[in-house]
């Protein structure tokens, strides 16, 4: 099986910054559309912002203009730099396959946890 990890997540306070990054060793982020995901106690996991293999990105109406996606291909890494921080961003963030795309044998990872207090 490919299961991405994970890290970056933390405690911070409002209007703080975090990056989250994401590696698997089975997935080769330059030819996979790859995405970030976050789960809130109690709600349905969630697209935050994808990223294609050409390059372009989209991004939840919630995030937009705070979040930025990105792929470095020299360390297979997925990241989301995410800026001015919410109360309402705290969950716990996935790297996966954007909407649409398949990776065989992927299984999701365990996340990191993002809580933003106010």
């Amino acid at each position: 099986q490919v299961q991405p990890v994970e890290s970056g997540g933390g405690l911070v306070q409002a209007g703080e910054s975090l990056r989250l990054s994401c590696a698997a060793s089975g997935i080769i982020f330059s030819i996979n559309a790859m995405a970030w995901y976050r789960q809130a106690p109690g709600k349905q996991r969630g697209l935050v912002a994808q990223i294609t293999r050409g390059g372009s990105t989209n991004y939840a109406d919630s995030v937009k203009g705070r979040f930025t996606i990105s792929i470095d291909n020299a360390k297979n890494t997925v990241y989301l730099q995410m800026n001015s921080l919410k109360p309402e961003d705290t969950a716990v963030y996935y790297c996966g396959p954007a909407v649409g795309t398949v990776i065989p044998r992927f299984r999701w990872g365990q996340g990191t946890q993002v809580t933003v207090s106010s």
